[in-house]
């Protein structure tokens, strides 16, 4: 899972994660932008969907720290040879 920032509106879901050096503002699975900074992705989402009334402070959002995939097995010798045949 990627770092990200949460907020939960009538709206919708939304979210500003880190998309390598960017930052990405989703509502839902649409994006709305790709920013430099979370703080400019606040402000963008708060531009687009100023009705939902989303925090002006990046400390007022949830935030998510990167975490790796735990839940998930590591790859089969089998299913590895398969991606290499592919």
């Amino acid at each position: 899972m990627l770092a990200q920032y949460v907020f939960t509106s009538t709206e919708g879901l939304f979210r500003i994660v880190r998309h390598g050096h960017r930052w990405r503002a989703l509502c839902g699975e649409s994006e709305v932008g790709r920013f430099d900074s979370p703080e400019e992705a606040v402000a963008g989402l708060r531009d687009v969907y100023a009705a939902s009334r989303l925090p002006r402070r990046l400390s007022d959002w949830r935030f998510l720290p990167a975490a790796a995939l735990g839940h998930l097995a590591p790859p089969s010798a089998a299913a590895l040879a398969r991606l290499a045949a592919a």
